[in-house]
């Protein structure tokens, strides 16, 4: 029975390889969490090795060897330049920016350089070793595919990834590297805040309604502490026409240094301060790099003690010159050492109720996450301004992740899930700009038009117009309308500007066109904010009207133009203008004059009044033309080249020194793994040789001389293993426990045939009683006993008698043999034997019960069912020919009903593979 239990373990193992599986990772600063989904199983947490639901985001590098998690903050205690934690907030930054400044003030002990051609951060421990952001973020992400894969026994390539919200195109640009290095393809890159809302709305999806209800999710993590409002409502696609929840993020407000990280500094600094004023050591304990990772590990427990206790002792073992260290600690103390952070958690849910447009009387409920919300003094100070409970039923760990691995399965093919529409918002406005001539010896206007305003909701697309440019020329797309952020929030987002666009060859284009032109409607940038929040110019068209020619005139039938008048009858007049007029201002949005000079407009309109008169004789004789000839609208596309105006992305050469590096680090893990498990099986088989060999059921499987053999290899193969060699290879330890096993098989063998093969005996049994009992059926059943119901011929029912007979008596001679047999001789009554008997039994018996599924009787002949009728109406005594009517009119009945049953079909059962449904429903 087992057997046959593993071999069903086996076949449900590769119906499940044939799915897609698809994972979410929330790397935050301090911690990883990775989620998965995949066919037939629901959406869920990987664990990593240690069988942990949450992996520190920290890697280390020591004699060779790549670490990550708890071994690597190991290291990080005893080297801490060779452990790199809180990457985040470092993604796509220059080395000059206030961010990197601040990160050498918090761990002093790195070496952090910039890179030689992108200006970017790069830990230098080495000359001949150092890394990039970007190819230290990878190696944590192929980690993640690897506790995913582990997860969910397949291979996982697409991913969704959590991003903090502030996150500009520099930060989501090198994240989307870091991603392509582990190989993974991104489906989305969702912001924690918007992920979070979608698990929280998939999992009260009954509540939501066509009222708007509007709820603030606060969020205090490690790095930073962010607050967004959102709405979720019942809305009708317009194309589907289906209802779907929907839920949009109507305003966000952050603080990216305000965190847990910024307390438990705070804690590391003042118990250095303390043990510097007991004067144990002439040393300044902030200058040994050992011992500052000793107090921000310690500072790190000492946190998250005083959320639930109010005293506590920070304990230190040889804190440095093998001095100990030992402080009482008070809740009340780190509420004071902390003083002005506190004011500063509020500040992000004031921005966002101010950019959303609601005050708190509309909201709902306040919801928290994020582990720095486990602070006291950090929910009190909430409380005091929110002045209703807090909402605690998320979980503050894994809400983010179970969001963007819902929304993983909802982007994968191989996935349906029920719809739930995520709406983001803009956090810092995009605008065009660029240089205009007004001709008449003019100076050169500087002019700027909005593309993607504060919140504007995303995904969406926007079209600018260029209506009066005749020459190649160029527009820049830069963050405009900061004045909510503070000076050091504008720095630290890094450099205003996006992407530069030169437009190429416009003259000769121009040129071309002039002949058939009948109506320009300017040159058309279009310009893409993607669900990633990844800006786009995804083309310039010149587009302009010209004459159908007259053969395709002249081809418009009577019949075309009757459904033309029909569906201007019944189109509506306000919706036709209303279309006309957005089409308008769209056109126009990128030729309005500046509004940021007054007098600059005034100039403006007293010199284009001449040419805007022009313009309109030219538009009413362009509309006097349209009424005699047909247009058709011309769209040629139009050269472009653009140019990424932010931290240079890694690309090219650079791109492929990083990927060698990586596949280089990769192969050595495997190896190293590859090795140590080699090493741990042999071990582990040595030991289980000598235990087994010990205990009276194994060593009577086992001849005198087999075991001395195997004690003896044992001994020098336990020897052997723990010495010292130059160059252990895996392949070593492999080759020597396939020997090992040669040898230990035998008796191994034995013993699970010993112990298997009475349930192996006690199920052949069982299967020949069944078939005896069916056998006797059977027999009832031939056209000898039963001519009326003949299923089975004679000679099948004599086989199934034969296999019977046959499989009783070698049963009963083969086991009588076996006990003949010592425990330590070979085998002569295998379990494999007894599963072929049990195979051809099941064969023979499963043949016949078909059979007799599908049987139907057969129609009895005509002349037969005549004579049958005669004799009925003998029966009855009676010579009355109306009674003969009678007698023949009852028997009519009974024979149209053996006709219809005698041709009625079977109906066959659906196969098991056409019930099964494609796709997995969530």
């Amino acid at each position: 029975m087992k057997l046959v239990l593993l071999l069903s373990a086996l076949l449900a193992g590769i119906a499940l390889s044939q799915g897609a599986a698809v994972m979410s990772v929330d790397l935050g600063s301090e911690w990883m969490k990775v989620g998965v989904v995949s066919p037939g199983v629901p959406m869920e947490i990987a664990l990593n090795r240690e069988s942990k639901r949450k992996t520190p985001a920290i890697l280390a590098f020591r004699d060779g060897t790549r670490t990550i998690g708890e071994d690597a903050q190991t290291i990080g205690i005893k080297d801490p330049n060779s452990a790199y934690g809180y990457l985040l907030d470092l993604l796509g930054k220059t080395i000059d920016n206030p961010i990197v400044d601040l990160y050498r003030k918090r761990f002093p002990y790195y070496n952090i350089v910039g890179d030689p051609e992108r200006n970017t951060v790069v830990f230098r421990k080495s000359d001949t070793e150092e890394f990039s952001v970007e190819e230290l973020v990878a190696q944590m992400l192929v980690k993640a595919k690897q506790f995913a894969q582990e997860s969910v026994q397949q291979p996982i390539t697409e991913c969704v990834l959590t991003v903090p919200g502030y996150f500009g195109q520099a930060e989501r640009e090198a994240l989307l590297s870091a991603a392509q290095l582990a190989n993974l393809k991104v489906l989305q890159l969702i912001n924690d805040y918007a992920a979070v809302a979608l698990n929280y709305g998939v999992f009260h999806r009954g509540e939501i309604n066509e009222t708007a209800q509007y709820y603030l999710f606060y969020d205090m993590g490690a790095y930073k502490t962010s607050a967004a409002v959102v709405s979720y409502q019942l809305v009708k696609d317009k194309q589907t026409r289906e209802i779907n929840p929907v839920v949009q993020v109507l305003g966000v407000g952050y603080d990216r240094t305000l965190g847990g990280l910024e307390i438990q500094l705070r804690l590391r600094d003042y118990l250095a301060q303390e043990f510097n004023a007991l004067k144990k050591t002439k040393t300044d304990v902030t200058t040994s790099p050992r011992a500052l990772a000793k107090l921000f590990k310690e500072a790190g427990r000492l946190k998250n003690v005083l959320s639930a206790n109010t005293e506590f002792f920070a304990q230190i073992e040889n804190l440095i010159e093998d001095i100990d260290f030992k402080l009482a600690v008070s809740r009340e103390k780190l509420e004071q050492i902390c003083e002005d952070l506190w004011p500063r958690a509020t500040k992000p849910l004031e921005e966002a109720l101010a950019s959303s447009h609601l005050s708190l009387d509309v909201i709902t409920q306040v919801i928290l996450f994020g582990g720095g919300t486990r602070v006291p003094r950090v929910q009190e100070t909430i409380k005091a301004v929110i002045k209703q409970e807090l909402g605690k039923n998320l979980n503050a760990d894994e809400s983010a992740t179970m969001g963007a691995v819902y929304k993983a399965a909802d982007l994968s093919a191989g996935f349906k899930v029920k719809k739930f529409v995520v709406k983001d918002a803009t956090l810092f406005p995009l605008q065009v700009s660029f240089e205009r001539d007004p001709g008449d010896g003019a100076a050169v206007k500087q002019v700027k038009r909005a593309l993607f305003a504060l919140m504007n909701p995303y995904p969406q697309k926007k079209v600018i117009t260029f209506n009066k440019h005749t020459d190649d020329f160029e527009f820049y797309v830069n963050y405009a309308d900061l004045d909510r952020y503070s000076k050091e929030e504008i720095a630290a987002l890094g450099s205003l500007n996006v992407t530069k666009v030169q437009l190429k060859q416009v003259k000769e284009l121009l040129e071309k066109s002039k002949k058939e032109l009948v109506d320009n409607k300017g040159i058309k940038a279009y310009f893409y904010l993607d669900d990633s929040g990844i800006f786009r110019c995804t083309g310039v068209e010149y587009v302009y009207e010209k004459q159908k020619p007259e053969e395709d005139a002249d081809d418009d039938s009577t019949l075309s133009k009757f459904g033309s008048t029909l569906s201007k009858l019944f189109t509506k007049d306000g919706d036709e203008k209303k279309d006309d007029s957005e089409q308008e201002d769209q056109a126009n949005a990128g030729e309005e004059p500046s509004k940021s000079d007054d007098n600059e407009k005034a100039k403006e309109e007293e010199a284009s009044s001449k040419e805007q008169k022009s313009e309109d004789s030219a538009k009413q004789d362009a509309e006097a033309k349209n009424e005699t000839i047909k247009l058709v609208t011309v769209k040629s596309p139009v050269t472009y080249e653009s140019q990424t105006q932010f931290v240079v992305p890694l690309a090219g050469s650079g791109y492929d020194q990083s990927v060698a590096k990586l596949a280089a680090i990769n192969k050595a893990e495997e190896q190293r793994v590859r090795l140590e498990s080699a090493f741990n099986a042999l071990e582990a088989h040595i030991i289980e040789v000598q235990q087994k060999l010990d205990e009276d059921s194994y060593a009577k499987c086992a001849t005198a001389e087999e075991k001395e053999k195997l004690l003896a290899e044992c001994s020098t193969l336990g020897e052997w293993l723990y010495e010292d060699l130059e160059d252990p290879k895996a392949e070593i330890y492999e080759e020597k426990l396939a020997q090992l096993k040669k040898l230990s098989n035998v008796f191994l063998a034995r013993h699970w045939e010993h112990e298997e093969r009475p349930e192996a005996i006690k199920a052949l049994k069982g299967m020949i009683d069944g078939a005896e009992k069916f056998l006797v059926t059977g027999r009832n059943l031939t056209k000898d006993t039963n001519p009326e119901k003949d299923v089975f011929t004679q000679v099948e029912i004599d086989t199934l008698d034969k296999v019977i007979t046959e499989t009783n008596a070698w049963l009963k001679t083969e086991t009588a043999a076996q006990k003949k047999l010592a425990k330590n001789a070979d085998i002569r009554l295998t379990v494999k034997d007894i599963t072929d008997k049990m195979s051809l039994l099941d064969r023979e018996v499963k043949y016949l019960v078909n059979k007799i599924k599908i049987w139907k009787p057969k129609a009895k002949p005509a002349a037969e069912k005549d004579k049958k009728k005669e004799e009925e109406v003998v029966a009855s005594g009676s010579g009355d020919g109306t009674k003969t009517e009678d007698a023949d009119q009852q028997q009519e009945p009974p024979a149209k009903e053996e006709q219809q049953e005698s041709v009625d079909e079977i109906t066959p059962t659906p196969a098991e593979e056409e019930t099964k449904t494609p796709h997995s429903e969530l």
